[in-house]
């Protein structure tokens, strides 16, 4: 047991990060400015054409959490693979998608392998011009020295372990957002279009009806789906749409650092957008740091 208690640690072979200081030393207009300029930056994006959906019925009401299947088609109707997923960011982040157990309740084994993919992703997104500006920015405020402490930090604060249960270390931020567990019997989090989409290709997801489509008519889009995971719902699953990895990541930790357990208001292409913040507070890291515990688009 203590070994496992010390593995988010011994992972990354790294000293725990600083303290963060005053989350409130970004003001509101920064956030939004910087939020545009990483939506700018997303070169690594889905372009008209990339990505076509097949939305089909719009529900409303108690129809989003029936579990009703109003959908005759697949969600997704085509995705450029060749061209998205060779992308290195794209390449790692489905690289990790292999590495966990959805179900809470069993622990994770992180093996040196699965280590060495988080490592390549991490280092991969922090070559990009979106990380680069984000990790300005965290400098510029001071919640961060170095964009090396920043980046400690961040490998700590989405893939170290916590119990979701009072039990094993079955869960982290970046596998319930990007991954998805199955908790309490239901869907949680999963908040990924790249997982969704790999997951109905399989036939292991049922698309059932979208409740909510973003006033975007290019990439990025938000939007919020009703699904099945094998016999699982999720009743309003919000996310990104077309979007890199980099940029949902980037955004998520954006608002998670400045605006922690709250509604963090951003704008994207001129729309405004909020993202829900949420902290684990059951155990933390470093001095009194706390792991992500959700994060998404309000929808």
């Amino acid at each position: 047991m203590v070994l496992l208690l010390l593995l988010p640690c011994m992972i990354y072979g790294a000293s725990l990060p600083e303290p963060r200081q005053a989350v409130l030393s970004a003001t509101n207009a920064e956030i939004t400015s910087l939020a545009e300029q990483l939506y700018s930056a997303d070169v690594n994006k889905a372009n008209s054409g990339d990505v076509t959906l097949n939305l089909q019925y719009k529900a409303t009401g108690t129809e989003t959490s029936s579990g009703t299947d109003f959908a005759s088609q697949k969600l997704f109707g085509y995705v450029n693979e060749a061209k998205l997923f060779a992308r290195p960011t794209f390449s790692r982040f489905i690289s990790l998608l292999d590495n966990y157990i959805k179900t809470t309740g069993t622990a994770e084994v992180v093996t040196s392998g699965e280590i060495a993919e988080q490592n390549a992703f991490v280092d991969e997104i922090f070559k990009t011009t979106v990380f680069s500006r984000l990790s300005s920015f965290f400098v510029s405020k001071g919640y961060y020295t170095t964009a090396e402490s920043f980046k400690t930090d961040f490998t700590e604060m989405w893939f170290g372990l916590y119990t979701r249960t009072k039990g094993p270390l079955d869960s982290s931020g970046f596998e319930h957002i990007f991954h998805g567990e199955i908790h309490s019997g239901k869907i949680s989090g999963f908040h990924s279009w790249v997982q969704f989409y790999l997951l109905e290709k399989s036939g292991q997801i049922n698309y059932l009806s979208y409740s909510a489509d973003g006033p975007w008519t290019g990439y990025p889009d938000v939007y919020g789906f009703q699904f099945k995971w094998t016999t699982y719902i999720k009743t309003l699953g919000s996310m990104f749409l077309g979007t890199s990895p980099e940029f949902d990541i980037a955004m998520f930790t954006l608002c998670y650092v400045t605006r922690p357990d709250s509604q963090c208001s951003v704008t994207i292409g001129g729309h405004t957008l909020k993202i829900q913040t949420y902290t684990w507070a059951n155990s933390t890291y470093g001095v009194g740091k706390r792991y992500v515990a959700s994060t998404y688009p309000v929808v």
